[in-house]
């Protein structure tokens, strides 16, 4: 297959991947994506992903501490991302940010959870993956106080209005399989609106596995169908999609690149 895709956002170090993550890879490969990034959200997970990371040289990897672990993260989880982040595979910090919508940790945890670590990944020098659900004031605020303007909004969930100021931001906006769902209007609106320079595609497997697989476990391998939905809102070829998609990815994260 002569066109390659980027799954800018993967979990295969979880568990629903333990019986069978070679043979993922696997159909990754022969479905075309050159490359995952595999995103850790807790320091165990972390850790995994890490380590998933260096046994594949097609895999890179995240550090961070999600919204919904922050209230049980102390002061030496932070000191643990920050040693894993020094690990060349390791290509940015997250997934962070608020999460307003389940309210797994209290939110002051999160949002002080959120500030440290956006300073930490400045010190490390590190772009950022943005998780943000129903709090896109309060992240927004945040990011512009860090003065962070190198990240990516993950499995973006606001609209048009809070695209361009994510963009303003300097920051890129990853389209999941979302976007192939019926009613899905309010994505697929910024997505026909957006640079297409400044879109990512990502899976967020085991998550959100894009129609005809909804309901199913996702996989890197069925990216293909959130690239072509992409194409089909842009009017543009999907390969055309599939290959801007991936250079921003590794633009962004400096794939391929040992300085950070």
């Amino acid at each position: 297959m002569s066109v390659m895709l980027i799954d800018s956002h993967a979990h295969l170090e979880m568990e629903p991947f333990d019986a069978d993550r070679e043979a993922v890879i696997e159909r990754a490969g022969l479905a075309g994506v050159e490359c995952i990034i595999t995103v850790g959200t807790s320091p165990v997970l972390s850790r995994k992903a890490v380590s998933l990371a260096r046994r594949y040289e097609n895999i890179y990897a995240t550090v961070g501490i999600h919204p919904h672990d922050a209230d049980a993260a102390g002061e030496h989880a932070l000191d643990e991302l920050k040693a894993l982040a020094a690990d060349p595979k390791v290509v940015a910090y997250g997934e962070i940010g608020l999460d307003f919508f389940r309210n797994l940790s209290p939110r002051k945890q999160q949002t002080d959870m959120f500030a440290r670590q956006l300073e930490l990944a400045g010190e490390l020098n590190l772009p950022v993956v943005i998780h943000d659900r129903e709090a896109h004031e309060e992240t927004l605020a945040l990011i512009r106080a860090s003065g962070i303007r190198r990240g990516v909004f993950h499995c973006f969930s606001g609209d048009w209005t809070m695209a361009r100021q994510c963009l303003d931001l300097g920051f890129y906006l990853s389209v999941p399989g979302v976007v192939t769902f019926e009613k899905s209007h309010t994505l697929r609106e910024v997505v026909r609106q957006a640079p297409l320079e400044r879109l990512l595609l990502e899976t967020d497997c085991p998550y959100l596995a894009p129609v005809p697989h909804r309901g199913q476990r996702n996989e890197p391998a069925f990216i293909v169908h959130t690239a072509k939905k992409v194409a089909r809102i842009k009017d543009r070829d999907w390969e055309d999609v599939a290959r801007t998609a991936s250079e921003n990815t590794r633009t962004l994260f400096r794939l391929g690149a040992q300085a950070k």
